[in-house]
C-alpha cells in the first residue's frame, strides 16, 4: 500500500453533473425502460424463505417483484407482494397449512407460466411497442430473456415506465399496462 498524494480545491470552481437523459416517450427505445442485470442486480428470494418474512421485506424495502432461485440457486419463478396478499394466506390456511410455515414456492409463479420479451426484439423496439404488447397481459413486470443464451437478461415494470414517462398512474394500486395504456389513450 502507498498514501495518495492531496492537492488543494481552491481553484476548482464547477461540478460535474450526470447527463440528462432525454424526455421519455413512447417513441424512445425500449432499452430506456429495460432493467438489464448485466447493470443492475436481480431481486431474487429463495424458494424456501417463509412467505411471512418476504411480505415483510418486499413492504420495508418497498419492492412489488422477485425473482425466484430453487434450492439450486437457479430460476424457478416471480414473486409478487400481490401474491402474498392476505386473501391469498388466508386459502393457503384453510386448506390445511399453517401460516408461518407457508414459503414462497407456495405463492409463486412457477417459470413454466411466465411469458417474457427476448433480448433482441427489446434491442430494436421502442417503449410504445412494449405498452401495445402487454396492455392486455395485466401484469406489472414482464422479464426479458436472453434466448441465445438461455438466461433472464432483466425485467420491464410498468411503474417504472409510468414515472419515466411521468403519467398519473397510481403505483400503489398495482398498476398494470392495460392501466398504463388507458392512461397514454387518455
Amino acid at each position: 500500500m502507498h498514501a495518495l498524494p492531496l492537492f488543494k480545491t481552491e481553484n476548482v470552481e464547477k461540478l460535474v453533473w450526470p447527463e440528462v437523459p432525454l424526455k421519455l416517450t413512447l417513441q424512445s427505445p425500449a432499452t430506456a425502460v429495460f432493467t438489464d442485470f448485466k447493470e443492475h442486480l436481480p431481486l431474487v428470494i429463495g424458494c424456501n424463505v417463509k412467505a411471512l418474512e418476504l411480505e415483510r421485506l418486499m413492504k420495508q424495502s418497498h419492492v412489488k417483484m422477485k425473482i425466484v432461485l430453487d434450492n439450486k440457486d437457479e430460476f424457478a419463478g416471480i414473486i409478487t407482494l400481490h401474491d402474498i396478499t392476505e386473501q391469498a394466506m388466508m386459502q393457503k390456511v384453510a386448506q390445511g397449512m399453517s401460516r408461518e410455515e407457508l414459503t414462497v414456492a407456495d405463492f409463486m409463479r412457477p417459470k413454466s407460466t411466465i411469458q417474457s420479451f427476448d433480448y433482441e426484439h427489446i434491442m430494436t423496439s421502442t417503449v410504445g411497442d412494449i405498452v401495445e404488447t402487454l396492455k392486455d397481459n395485466g401484469q406489472q413486470h414482464c422479464l426479458v430473456v436472453d434466448r441465445k443464451e438461455q438466461v433472464i437478461r432483466g425485467i420491464i415494470s410498468v411503474s417504472d415506465i409510468a414515472r419515466e414517462l411521468r403519467l398519473p398512474l397510481d403505483i400503489q394500486a398495482q398498476p398494470s399496462f392495460a392501466a398504463l395504456s388507458n392512461v397514454i389513450a387518455a
